[in-house]
């Protein structure tokens, strides 16, 4: 009989440490270019749904149409919306953030608008009263009481994004996604579990971190609480 093989490589297990040891720079660089798809396309996302949340806010007739907008693209299928995308940005890591900035905003704009309308109107009143103009108001009144909820978006648009950035893998750029792609086709167990389980980590050590970041910038929500 011919002896089983001596590394779990050849035996093509799912938990294999000699897949760490020898792939470590492959995964390190599927683990960056994930991590800058995500950080790009919920900071873009950030920056555009900031504006049309106050704009949503400032002008009641147009928060009907934003939050429609929004939602009809936060329901189309991935795949789908890549495709639609790949006319204008070809097979390019360009692609797939403009996808994920797509797919934030209803998340972003939904949560930040939630947090402007929840400013209480005795609170803008006694800034105008004080001289505070609009824009002042916005910035040193409304936008800071409503960073509870703005950063309750910016949490679940990012998990999101974490998630969504390895259906960039269908383009090639995927990050750990690209390696879970491969690995299926070839049926490279280690492969699969391993950027699986990275996806797993680098979604709850950024919402962790955000997390720490709302707790950080928000100290009055924990005086009212306690």
């Amino acid at each position: 009989m011919t002896a089983p093989p001596d590394d779990c490589l050849a035996r093509n297990e799912w938990i294999c440490g000699e897949y760490l040891s020898t792939r470590r720079h492959i995964l390190l660089d599927a683990v960056v270019q994930h991590l800058q798809l995500t950080a790009i396309s919920v900071l873009i996302g950030l920056a555009i749904a900031l504006p049309l949340a106050v704009v949503a806010r400032r002008w009641g007739w147009a928060a009907g149409p934003v939050l429609a907008v929004t939602t009809i693209l936060y329901t189309i299928p991935s795949l789908a919306m890549f495709s639609l995308l790949l006319p204008v940005y070809g097979l390019s890591a360009t692609l797939v953030v403009a996808g994920l900035v797509l797919y934030s905003l209803t998340l972003l704009v939904r949560n930040i608008l939630a947090g402007l309308r929840a400013v209480p109107e005795e609170t803008r009143q006694a800034a105008r009263g004080m001289g505070y103009g609009p824009i002042r108001l916005l910035l040193t009144v409304e936008l800071p009481l409503a960073l509870p909820a703005a950063m309750a978006g910016l949490r679940i648009a990012t998990v999101s994004a974490v998630s969504l950035v390895t259906v960039g893998a269908i383009v090639g750029f995927g990050g750990l996604g690209n390696l879970i792609y491969a690995g299926m086709n070839t049926y490279f167990k280690a492969q699969v579990l391993t950027a699986s389980v990275l996806c797993v980590v680098i979604a709850i050590v950024a919402d962790l971190l955000l997390l720490l970041v709302q707790r950080l910038i928000t100290p009055w929500t924990r005086a009212v609480r306690g």
